[in-house]
């Protein structure tokens, strides 16, 4: 089974919802969650508990940037840190002034970060990563093993991935995934990577599951899906989705303000 997760609320989902062209500004690098997005990973982690589903996860693949790897942490890790603890925390005391304390390793899977899952690359700069070298120091139970470069080198000032990039990019992310030997994983991803991503995968499927599958997440939904080989058949309906969304607030995609951008251009003309 195959667990989708798109990040809580960021500072830039609700600079978005409030003026699009707030995508632009380096005020965002690398966005963190809002006070509210900690409320919506503390109601998603109970969820997962309540159905079972955190002790059912083998590994979690998340995606290197500072709201995914909040969220991930936040849903899925131990619990509360004692010092001197036997190993590392999964993220350190008050990470980019969370305000949270930090959060155990024990009893939880393993995090493995991954590139390939990552948000629209370019221009904006909230989509922008910061350096290996600090995710360790806040992150440090986080393997960032099969990240090359410390610096982010995919993501271009002037130049914004196309659509069909990110889903070809997600396409050979799921060939990945096929390779792992974990059975249950859960990936902690983005609205924009999520949509193209399950939008190309859908076009072969029943136009009812396309359907399904082409919907935008909202922030902190959570969704399973079975990758099954084509001489499988899936498994009944899910019993672990939640929603997102709660407690409610803002959470314009990123990916969307490109739209509106392309709409105003064009009502404009």
């Amino acid at each position: 089974m195959c667990v989708q997760v798109r990040h809580a609320q960021g500072i830039h989902n609700v600079a978005g919802e409030k003026d699009f062209k707030a995508y632009l500004s380096a005020e965002l690098l690398d966005a963190q969650l809002t006070p509210l997005g900690w409320s919506q990973v503390d109601c998603l982690r109970e969820h997962v508990a309540k159905c079972g589903l955190a002790k059912k996860i083998e590994l979690v693949v998340v995606s290197p940037l500072l709201r995914t790897m909040q969220t991930a942490v936040g849903v899925f890790g131990g619990g509360n840190y004692t010092d001197g603890a036997s190993v590392s925390p999964l993220m350190v005391e008050g990470a980019e002034h969370s305000g949270r304390q930090a959060i155990s390793s024990l009893n939880c899977p393993p995090f493995l970060a991954v590139e390939a899952c990552r948000e629209h690359l370019g221009v904006h700069p909230c989509d922008k990563r910061s350096s290996i070298t600090k995710y360790r120091t806040l992150f440090p139970a986080i393997d960032f093993s099969l990240i090359e470069n410390d610096e982010d080198v995919l993501w271009e000032p002037d130049v914004r991935e196309t659509d069909e990039s990110v889903a070809a990019r997600g396409m050979k992310f799921f060939d990945w995934l096929w390779t792992r030997e974990e059975k249950e994983i859960a990936i902690v991803s983005h609205s924009g990577f999520l949509y193209h991503t399950l939008n190309m995968y859908g076009k072969e499927c029943h136009p009812t599951v396309a359907e399904e599958l082409g919907k935008h997440f909202n922030n902190c939904e959570l969704r399973s899906m079975v990758l099954v080989d084509r001489s499988m058949l899936g498994s009944g309906a899910p019993t672990c989705n939640f929603p997102g969304k709660i407690p409610a607030g803002l959470d314009l995609p990123s990916d969307v303000a490109d739209e509106k951008q392309h709409a105003e251009e064009a009502r404009k003309k």
